[in-house]
Parts: structure tokens; C-alpha cells; sequence
């Protein structure tokens, strides 16, 4: 006999503005995501509550700071300053679900002229994700201005032109 129990779907997913009360879910996002993906870095050695109080303090009033939610848990976060994507997390159960693309959809709404990264070219899948996203190198660097000292490459990406309507 098959169960006809309704299968509940995942509850919607929202981008939303990121406020200050969203600073422990955002570091705790940052600290797992870190750890998952980025393995070759050195243990962190901030606690949950130091990156909070920088994310709180630092991140969020110097950023146009986006977080992905899905019923009640935020579940990615973005943050935008000026064009320079500075950051994009997603916790690491939810990778490979569209919630990246949905936060960098976000972030380059809110740089229409464009966007810069940087990241570890040791970190080959975030190299896949912009590379897939439209984004290419515009430099390289040696690890001598990061805090992990690991070379990084500088990514851009740049929109289409739009045609006018009526042009050839």
C-alpha cells in the first residue's frame, strides 16, 4: 500500500536586507562555510562571538549586507561594498541548491555597473561557480595582501550591454 502522506516542500526562499539581529546566524554561517569549503586554511582561531561582533560592527554598517532565508533560517548572506562582492557564504548543507546563485543575483542587482571579487585560487569550486556566472580574471596576486597569505585571483564581472530598443 503506498503512503499518502503529503510530502511538505522546503518553505520558500527569501533575500532579504540583513539587519544587526542577523549577526550570529551570519558568523555561524561564515565560521561552517569556511571550514566545509576551505580546508587548506589555517585553523580559525575566532571565536563565534568575534566574528559576530565584526559582522555586527564591521560588515554590516559598511556593506549592503543581504541574507538568504528559508522559514525561520537564514541560510546564506552576501555582502556588497561599493562593487566589490567582499563576501558570499552559504551554510554548507544548502550548497548546490540555487541559493548562491540567488544571493550573487542580488549582489549584482545591486552593482548594475558591475562586480569585483577576490578568492583563493586554491578554492576551486567558488573559481567554478563565477567562472560559470560570467566572471573572469583581471589579476593576480601572490597572497601578500590577505590575512591567510594565499594567492588570490581578482574576478570581474561586467553586464551585457542592454540594446535600445529600435537598434540594429
Amino acid at each position: 500500500m503506498a503512503d499518502d502522506t503529503p510530502v511538505n516542500p522546503a518553505p520558500p526562499l527569501h533575500i532579504r536586507p540583513a539587519r544587526p539581529t542577523d549577526a550570529p546566524d551570519i558568523a555561524a554561517i561564515h565560521l561552517a562555510s569556511r571550514r566545509a569549503t576551505m580546508p587548506y586554511l589555517p585553523p580559525q582561531r575566532r571565536t563565534h562571538d568575534e566574528v559576530t561582533r565584526w559582522i555586527r560592527e564591521i560588515v554590516l554598517p559598511q556593506s549592503r549586507a543581504l541574507v538568504a532565508v528559508r522559514g525561520p533560517e537564514t541560510v546564506g548572506y552576501a555582502a556588497v561594498q561599493d562593487d566589490l562582492l567582499d563576501q558570499l557564504y552559504l551554510r554548507p548543507d544548502v550548497r548546490r541548491g540555487g541559493i548562491g546563485t540567488r544571493l550573487l543575483a542580488e549582489a549584482q542587482r545591486l552593482s548594475p555597473n558591475g562586480l569585483t571579487l577576490h578568492v583563493f585560487q586554491l578554492n576551486t569550486d567558488a573559481r567554478a561557480f563565477y567562472a560559470h556566472h560570467g566572471f573572469t580574471v583581471i589579476a593576480t596576486g601572490d597572497g601578500s595582501d590577505n590575512m591567510e597569505n594565499l594567492p588570490e585571483l581578482t574576478l570581474r564581472w561586467t553586464p551585457a550591454p542592454s540594446s535600445s530598443p529600435g537598434s540594429p
